[in-house]
Formats: C-alpha cells, structure tokens, sequence
C-alpha cells in the first residue's frame, strides 16, 4: 500500500484526543508506512480543535456544527488520500498501536477489510448494551450469511476505493460502522477479524441507548434489504403460508369438511404477495447496483 490515511472523528474529546494522536505519531513513525492522520472535528465545544492544532503533522477538518459521528466519518473518508483507510476513535478506547498489525494482517491476507473485534463490552449502561448488540450481530450474521465477531468497532482499516462506492447508503450516526461492514461483507468482499482490547473511554460518550440502537436495529434491515432483500421477504412469506396452511389444516379438521374460511384465503394471498414484493425488491435492487 502507497499510502494508508488515518481517520479520526471526534466531538469534545479534549480528555483523550492528545494521547491518543501522540500515541498514533509514535507508532505510524515506527511502522515503516508512509501516513497520513485526518482528525474531523464534528463541531467541538471544547477544546478538542486547539490540542489537535498543536499536532503540525496532523491534518483537521471542522463541521461548523455537529452533524453526527457517521458524518465526520464520511467526510474523513471523502478527504483521504489513502489506498487504504484507518478509522478509529479520539476517546482513547481502542489500540491505537494496534494500527500497523491491522495494516499487515490486511496485506499479508488479502483482505478487503479488516475489522478490530473487541474481546469485551465496556460501555455505559453494559447490561442492556450486551444483550442488544449480541442480537443485532446475529440478526447481521444471518442476514449476510457470516460470522461476525463485531458488527459495531469503530476499529478498521478497507480499501478507500470500494467504500466510495457506499456514500449514497452510510448513515450519520453510529450505525456508520456496522453499514460499512455490511456493505462489504454483502457485496462478497473479504473481510477479517482480529481480537483487540478495548479500553474504558475518556470523557462523555454520545451513544444513547435507546435511539441509536433502534438505529443499528432499522440499518441492518435496511442495508441487507439493499444487498439481499429476498432474506427479509421469504422468511416472513414463509411464516405466514405455514400459519395458513396449519390453520387450513385445523379448519378441516374441526368442521370435517373441506372448509375455508376468509382468514386463511387473506393468510394465503398475503404470504404470495410478500413474496412477489421481495422477488421485485430483489430484482430492484439488483438492477440499480
């Protein structure tokens, strides 16, 4: 790789943000690659803009108001000149000297993407955060036909060519990290996995539990509902035939006689529609990529 672009987006993190780019010069100047860092500060409040504009080798681009960390992520990615691109937090919660193992796992692979897998969930309120991503992992691992270890690390490096391809469909939000993956993994890209720490952040985090998970919840729907929409329609297609045809079952049962009521007739002709609806989603979808 000519060049690899670090990506940094941060949003009043004065308590970590001097650390975390110290640590990052230190260890991009030993690796040997040739770097550049990009800190987006996402409208700060605090005096996360003056630490970053004491670092000379580091390049910051400043929202003029907070747009949502998934925002400074795009515009990071737009502004990269990197074949590849790092991202990774300001609040001092990943390995940052971790970055030139990622890079050569990356090479040496042939990887697409490579993801930072946390071993362990250290965010606030952890009892409803654990169970909620565990579910909205697995529901991700079906839909995309994959394993993932960690749908939600903001910890990666991917080729920078193949993300342009998904700015029309990368949300605002936190959920900017788990669409990426699901992009690629969907679109049958090689993505890899390795096991990171993971650290207690600095300062105030800006997760919210209930409106950004139900954020991660819609865009893992809707990101495979873009790949592979069939995977949503024809298990509830198929649901639904089955409660037709169990209820069709009973109704004979129970009248003996050939007997079918409208319920079961509505039951039948939804789960076809359904069906007809994903068979066209899917066509749909297809075409416009």
């Amino acid at each position: 790789m000519n060049l690899v672009s670090i990506v940094i987006p941060v949003y009043n993190e004065e308590e970590a943000i001097g650390d975390d780019l110290a640590l990052i010069l230190k260890t991009m100047k030993d690796s040997g690659y040739d770097y550049e860092i990009i800190v987006v500060d996402d409208g700060s409040t605090d005096r996360t803009a003056e630490i970053v504009r004491g670092f000379e080798e580091v390049r910051m681009i400043q929202h003029p108001y907070n747009r949502g960390t998934g925002a400074a992520r795009t515009t990071g990615l737009r502004a990269a000149r990197g074949d590849v691109v790092v991202m990774t937090d300001g609040d001092g919660s990943y390995p940052n000297q971790d970055i030139p193992r990622l890079l050569r796992e990356m090479e040496s692979n042939g990887w697409d993407m490579v993801v930072g897998a946390r071993q362990r969930e250290t965010g606030t309120l952890r009892w409803l955060r654990s169970p909620t991503k565990w579910f909205i992992r697995m529901l991700a691992s079906y839909l995309t036909a994959t394993k993932i270890p960690d749908l939600n690390s903001g910890f990666k490096a991917f080729r920078r060519d193949l993300a342009l391809r998904y700015l029309n469909i990368l949300p605002t939000t936190h959920s900017w990290v788990s669409t990426i993956t699901i992009a690629f993994l969907s679109d049958g890209y090689i993505v890899g996995y390795l096991p990171i720490d993971y650290y207690p952040r600095k300062g105030r985090s800006t997760f919210h539990p209930i409106s950004d998970t139900y954020n991660y919840l819609s865009l893992v729907v809707r990101a495979v509902m873009y790949f592979e929409p069939l995977k949503v329609f024809l298990p509830v297609s198929s649901v639904l035939i089955c409660i037709a045809f169990l209820k069709l079952v009973r109704d004979i049962i129970f009248y003996r006689s050939f007997y079918v009521p409208g319920i079961t007739v509505v039951l039948i002709f939804l789960s076809v529609q359904v069906a007809a609806i994903g068979l066209l989603a899917d066509l749909v979808a297809k075409r416009v990529r």
